[in-house]
């Protein structure tokens, strides 16, 4: 296996001015790595016939064309900001938008699939509100309906430990520098973006907590969940101790009741 020269070439290369939400409220997702056909198709064969919910839902880059398919797709997302994009985007308005917090919210409805995607999880900086989110998926998946969430795959063992300045990209009138710090005992990864255009600099900050596959495996189990299926990607490649990312899929149990939740359907 490669030695690794610093954080960045494992944590997936995101755009941080794509993901800030308008109203400075920190970054919501609104893109990233992936497959969007064979994510839409995998999610559309989960949901069945019945109704989705996106964690995390940013603008829509999933939940758009799922519920283009005819699924019935809920987008939830803690930035007004980013819900008022997703309206605006082409077939937006397919997609019925909630505002909350993907760690703790109540819903009315049970869904057949619940999912987090672009490592949205990991957005959520403690391990506590990692727990949570998986709690309140559990309570509000229907008999036997799946959370699914794709994320990297940490490899801190290879990461140096002292904070990392870089040149991210630049042109004739722009420039978007990086600064980084990794604290291992927390798995947190704090970075701060700077944009520099002749208009002036802007600051995109974002502060990660990364968990191994394992360590989420503990928060579904805890939450009434079990491990169904894991992938490499979206394609449904096989996972191996090489992967550098996952797609993940919990199941919920066919009782009528999920653990520490609220019977679905009431």
């Amino acid at each position: 296996m490669a030695v690794l020269r610093s954080m960045h070439e494992w944590v997936p290369e995101l755009d941080i001015r794509d993901l800030w939400g308008r109203e400075g409220g920190g970054i919501r997702p609104a893109g990233g790595p992936g497959d969007e056909r064979n994510a839409v198709s995998l999610l559309r064969e989960l949901a069945g016939n019945g109704t989705a919910l996106e964690l995390g839902v940013g603008t829509g880059r999933l939940a758009i064309p799922l519920a283009e398919t005819g699924t019935v797709v809920h987008g939830l997302d803690s930035s007004q900001g980013m819900l008022d994009e997703l309206g605006r985007a082409p077939g937006g308005q397919r997609v019925r938008a909630l505002l909350a917090d993907m760690a703790d919210y109540e819903l009315p409805e049970r869904f057949a699939v619940i999912w987090v995607a672009f490592n949205s999880l990991f957005l959520l900086d403690s391990q506590e509100s990692q727990r949570r989110c998986f709690a309140s998926a559990a309570r509000h998946l229907a008999p036997g309906g799946r959370f699914l969430v794709e994320a990297f795959v940490p490899a801190p063992e290879q990461v140096a430990g002292t904070p990392a300045l870089r040149v991210k990209d630049f042109g004739q009138s722009s420039m978007l520098l990086q600064t980084s710090r990794h604290s291992a005992p927390d798995q947190v990864i704090e970075s701060l973006d700077l944009e520099i255009t002749h208009e002036g600099f802007a600051l995109f900050p974002t502060r990660i907590r990364y968990a191994w596959p394992e360590e989420l495996d503990g928060m579904a189990t805890k939450a009434g969940l079990t491990l169904e299926s894991r992938w490499a990607s979206w394609t449904r490649e096989p996972f191996t101790d090489r992967s550098s990312a996952h797609v993940s899929v919990y199941r919920a149990s066919d009782a009528a009741e999920t653990q520490g939740g609220v019977p679905p359907g009431t």
